[in-house]
């Protein structure tokens, strides 16, 4: 996937306003099961976000793993909230164009 530009984004971001985070990184903390949660999210509605109740001190490197493991792109983060992006991989599938 090819990095997204500041104005694909800001789109994102736009569209993400209304969204309630999907996984919830607890005191349990980044382990297999939340990342099969996030790359199952990523890949039903393609932008999704994550809010961190704890591990807040990690949340950067926490967000960085996950963009990194699941090829996807942080799009960005309010609070203890991330935003990341993945498009699918098959055209018919997309819910989101630019």
């Amino acid at each position: 996937m090819e990095k997204l530009s500041g104005k694909e984004k800001k789109y994102l971001r736009g569209l993400a306003h209304a969204l309630n985070p999907v996984v919830l990184i607890g005191r349990n903390g980044y382990t297999d099961q939340v990342e099969a949660q996030i790359d199952e999210a990523l890949t039903a509605h393609e932008l999704i976000k994550i809010k961190f109740i704890d591990y807040i001190d990690e949340k950067g490197e926490i967000a960085a793993e996950i963009e990194e493991k699941l090829k996807c792109e942080c799009c960005g983060s309010i609070g203890h909230t991330f935003i990341f992006f993945r498009q699918n991989e098959d055209p018919a599938k997309r819910k989101i164009e630019f």
